[in-house]
C-alpha cells in the first residue's frame, strides 16, 4: 500500500504544534473517522474544545470531511493523509524553525504519554507481543552525515516491511517510534550556532 503523506507549510506546523491535535489527528489516522463528541469523550476533552482542534487541523489540511458518513447532526472526520513528514532543512526563516521545534515538543509529549501506557499495559499482553517489545538505547559514534544516512536507512527498512496481509488472532497495530539525536549534554553550543 502508498503511504500517503503531507509536509506541512510552517503556518500549518504551528497548528499542528498542539498535543491535542496531534491526538485527533493519530486516531483518526490509526482507527478511522470520528466525530467531535466521540474524539471529546476520548479525550477527556468538552466537544466545544474539540471542535475548535478539528477546524484547526481542517483548515491546514490535515483532516476532510467524512463524505460517507454523518446527518445534518453529525459531522464525521477522517484523515487525509496516513503521514506528516518534515525537514527542518527546508526551513530558512528563524520563525520557520521556531515552528518546527514547537511541533518537535508537541511530538515528544505524545509520544511519552503513548509510551508511557504501553509501558503500563505490558504485563497485560500475551507473552509473545512481551517478546517481540522493547525499550532499546543504542549509542554510536557518528559524524551528522553518517548519523542522517542510519535515520534514513532505519526509516526505509520499516516502509519496505511487508505488512500481514490480513487480520487475525495474532495480528495487532505494532508502533516503532524512532528517536536519534545527539546524547544532550555532549556538545558545547555556542549561543550562533543553533542556526544552520
Amino acid at each position: 500500500m502508498e503511504l500517503t503523506s503531507i509536509t506541512p507549510e510552517p503556518e500549518a506546523l504551528r497548528a499542528l504544534a498542539h498535543p491535542v491535535r496531534l491526538r485527533i489527528l493519530g486516531i483518526l489516522r490509526h482507527e478511522g473517522p470520528a466525530t467531535a463528541s466521540g474524539l471529546a469523550t476520548r479525550l477527556g476533552l468538552n466537544s466545544g474544545a474539540t471542535s475548535y482542534h478539528l477546524r484547526q487541523l481542517a483548515q491546514h489540511g490535515f483532516i476532510v470531511d467524512d463524505a460517507e458518513r454523518g446527518t445534518g447532526r453529525d459531522r464525521w472526520w477522517q484523515a487525509a493523509h496516513q503521514a506528516t513528514v518534515t525537514d527542518p532543512a527546508d526551513l530558512d526563516m528563524p520563525e520557520d524553525r521556531d515552528s518546527f521545534d514547537a511541533f518537535m515538543q508537541a511530538v515528544a509529549v505524545v509520544n511519552t504519554e503513548r509510551l508511557q501506557r504501553a509501558v503500563e499495559e505490558r504485563a497485560l499482553l500475551p507473552r509473545a507481543w512481551q517478546d517481540a517489545s522493547t525499550l532499546s538505547d543504542l549509542s554510536l559514534h557518528l559524524t551528522p552525515a553518517r548519523a542522517r544516512a542510519l535515520v534514513d536507512a532505519v526509516i526505509d527498512l520499516i516502509r519496505e516491511w511487508d505488512e500481514e496481509p490480513e487480520d487475525g488472532d495474532d495480528v495487532a497495530d505494532f508502533v516503532i517510534t524512532l528517536q536519534a539525536y545527539v546524547r544532550p549534554g555532549t556538545l558545547a553550543i555556542a549561543p550562533d550556532e543553533g542556526t544552520p
